[in-house]
């Protein structure tokens, strides 16, 4: 919010330098720029930046008129909870089809990503991914890694991977008496691809959802940013034993910093009593409504992931073996969100290319989008269920 503020207040500023040409603009934005200052030739100087500054003074208004609308919203998630049945240090399993099917289905087990909270799964009444799985003839189990506490915060990714995942099949295995599907969405899909290397034979077949592989395929130089970004907090992750929410939000906000302007000029524009708005802010809760990650999985994320690429590179290793996906043999469905900007096409289709027999879909959606909007029971939801349904 204050890059994006501070650029649009610095608008009036920079009118002299585009004027005069002595802007060093990069790339397309150079033609872009010429043929705006050949546009300005004979228009009032005085006029134009009064007109630059209306247009940035209404900006600034609609952004924070959407923000103050956001905060003030009556909508609160009031959702019923589904049994627990399994439980360990923060995390707990979800089991979504005890009540509406009475345990009967092909169980599946869904691994969210650990950045962000597991209910994107199950958001609102009127979009909820595993609920309505659950009447498709399928029994989701969703894992809620929780927040770090004490113990956590001392865990690796092996710790998670190779304890606490497989530990979540084996009580899937125990109570459902049945290999599970494993589907994992985003970081989840990584997390789900070294349990499903490590325990083939239990698992029936395994869905990756926005799952990213080539951190490097789209934009090596951004990635390597991001993973830069972490340097400054080492003395937390030392301190604290983990990278704090806020930390995270700035850093993965540094990829599209005007996204929130966009966003929250959008809701200003929307009836505050309708279903986008409503819709709007239950999506805005959950994205604020993060976990912190313990420091040696935040080393592995950013310094490993997105710095070395040790994914790609055949480098990332769970309890001292590197995740190869080309060694996965149960059945393995890769979908691609075509309008992906958290992880880009490239970098997920890389996995799906290196998994031999992968079913793969492209739904032109994007990375949230291909769980939460409109679009998504028809490009995702149902073909997800119709192929958890086949492996059986």
């Amino acid at each position: 919010m204050a890059a994006t503020l501070t650029t649009l207040l610095s608008s009036p500023a920079g009118l002299p330098f585009l004027r005069n040409g002595s802007i060093a603009w990069k790339g397309d934005l150079r033609d872009r720029a010429e043929d705006l200052r050949a546009e300005l030739d004979g228009v009032d100087p005085d006029a134009f930046a009064r007109a630059v500054d209306r247009e940035m003074r209404w900006r600034c208004d609609a952004i924070l008129t959407g923000v103050e609308r956001y905060r003030h919203h009556p909508y609160r998630r009031d959702m019923p909870e589904p049994p627990t049945v399994w439980r360990e240090g923060s995390a707990r399993l979800l089991d979504y089809g005890a009540e509406t099917s009475g345990g009967a289905g092909a169980p599946v087990l869904f691994v969210p990503s650990m950045i962000n909270r597991h209910y994107i799964l199950d958001l609102s009444e009127d979009c909820s991914l595993t609920r309505w799985m659950s009447g498709q003839g399928l029994r989701p189990l969703l894992l809620d890694w929780g927040r770090p506490g004490p113990l956590e915060r001392g865990f690796t990714m092996t710790d998670f991977v190779a304890g606490r995942l497989e530990r979540a099949l084996d009580a899937v295995l125990d109570l459902t008496g049945a290999r599970p599907a494993v589907v994992g969405y985003c970081m989840g899909g990584l997390l789900a691809t070294g349990l499903t290397l490590r325990r083939p034979r239990d698992i029936a077949g395994l869905a990756l959802l926005a799952t990213p592989w080539d951190f490097h395929a789209d934009n090596a130089a951004m990635a390597k940013r991001t993973a830069a970004a972490l340097g400054p907090f080492e003395p937390v992750l030392d301190a604290w034993g983990e990278l704090p929410v806020d930390a995270i939000q700035a850093l993965f906000a540094m990829q599209d910093p005007l996204q929130v302007a966009r966003k929250f000029t959008r809701f200003s524009r929307l009836a505050p009593d309708g279903a986008a708005a409503r819709d709007f802010v239950a999506l805005e809760d959950w994205l604020n409504d993060g976990v912190a990650l313990p420091a040696c999985v935040a080393r592995d994320c950013l310094t490993g992931w997105y710095g070395r690429n040790d994914t790609a590179r055949r480098a990332w290793v769970i309890a001292g073996e590197a995740v190869e996906p080309r060694r996965l043999r149960p059945p393995v469905m890769v979908m691609i969100p075509g309008k992906d900007r958290i992880v880009p096409p490239l970098s997920a289709r890389a996995l799906g290319d290196a998994i031999p027999g992968a079913t793969i879909r492209d739904p032109h959606l994007g990375h949230v989008g291909m769980i939460v909007s409109a679009m998504a029971r028809s490009l995702v939801w149902e073909p997800l269920a119709q192929w958890l349904r086949n492996l059986r």
